[in-house]
């Protein structure tokens, strides 16, 4: 028999955690299912500075701080890739290449990828010049050139936020027209210190340890240029970690989540919190407010089993 948990976590991010500290709370026996490293996207930043009550610390140190935090309270943690979760007399066996588990409820935290360029080296400079959100990392690179990747409202409204602090910015969108609001595009056009470059890709990351510019490739002519810039923001886009779980949860067309802020989804003691739902805002604060909602949702639902047994 596979051993049995109140409540599995799949996903080992900022809203996993935070759903593990929320449910041990509620006295419930937990397990947190990671397939990477526990912490999610926030561990690879170099600083946050918007979490309330910390005016600064590294995403590592963060992440630490509320894995720490989780484990003191006893929850269970193992990394482990979950392939699949059934619904299974009453509960869910969650399965894992190296065995199954149970458990009375599960919530599915599993997050999102930031889409990648697919360029060399772009995985050894994240960190180090390569950047993923301009939010979390912009305010690194003051009175320095950067250049940021994308033609939509991300992309365009990061550039905006980039072009208030940073000496340069160059927006490299491979169409020639861009996908974003059109009073935003006009905004960013009007500034003197930024410059768009559509028509175009990027070829090749520039640098050693750190990322010191980036070759751009028109995709017509395959002429080359490079820019100088210390910083480089993909914004092209994210992708769901959802495919194993779409028969269990509904979703939207681009795979993510569709469950209201309670997490509850169409499944019966299944719940999903974080990134991998569908929200106009995605970030730290928004993740682990998923959590705590998912959870307490989950507890309330495995108490409501009790009650009617």
């Amino acid at each position: 028999m596979p051993k049995h948990y109140d409540i599995i976590i799949v996903g080992g991010g900022p809203a996993g955690l935070t759903a593990a500290i929320y449910a041990r709370r509620a006295e419930k026996s937990v397990l947190i299912l990671e397939k990477n490293g526990f912490g999610g996207q926030i561990a690879q930043s170099p600083r946050v500075d918007n979490f309330p009550g910390i005016p600064s610390v590294s995403g590592a140190e963060l992440s630490d701080k509320m894995l720490g935090h989780a484990l003191e309270l006893g929850a269970e943690i193992d990394l482990a890739e979950v392939t699949g979760v059934e619904p299974r007399g009453g509960g869910f066996t969650v399965r894992t290449p190296d065995g199954d588990y149970g458990a009375g409820a599960v919530i599915l935290a599993t997050g999102a990828k930031h889409r990648r360029l697919g360029v060399e080296r772009e995985d050894e400079l994240a960190g180090s010049g390569v950047c993923y959100c301009a939010v979390c990392d912009g305010a690194f690179y003051p009175g320095r050139p950067v250049a940021i990747v994308g033609g939509g409202d991300t992309a365009v409204r990061d550039a905006l936020l980039l072009s208030n602090t940073c000496s340069k910015v160059y927006v490299i969108h491979r169409r020639h027209e861009f996908r974003a609001e059109k009073a935003n595009v006009a905004a960013l056009r009007s500034r003197d210190n930024v410059e768009l470059i559509t028509g175009a890709r990027v070829a090749a990351l520039l640098g050693g340890d750190e990322l010191t510019g980036v070759a751009v490739e028109d995709i017509e002519t395959g002429e080359r240029r490079e820019l100088e810039a210390d910083g480089l923001f993909v914004a092209v886009g994210h992708e769901s970690d959802s495919a194993p779980f779409r028969g269990a949860a509904e979703t939207d067309e681009a795979g993510w989540f569709t469950a209201g802020e309670d997490g509850v989804t169409m499944t019966p003691g299944l719940f999903v919190a974080g990134d991998c739902r569908r929200k106009s805002v995605k970030q730290l604060i928004t993740a682990a407010g998923d959590g705590a909602a998912a959870a307490t949702a989950a507890c309330r639902w495995l108490d409501s089993q009790i009650r009617e047994d």
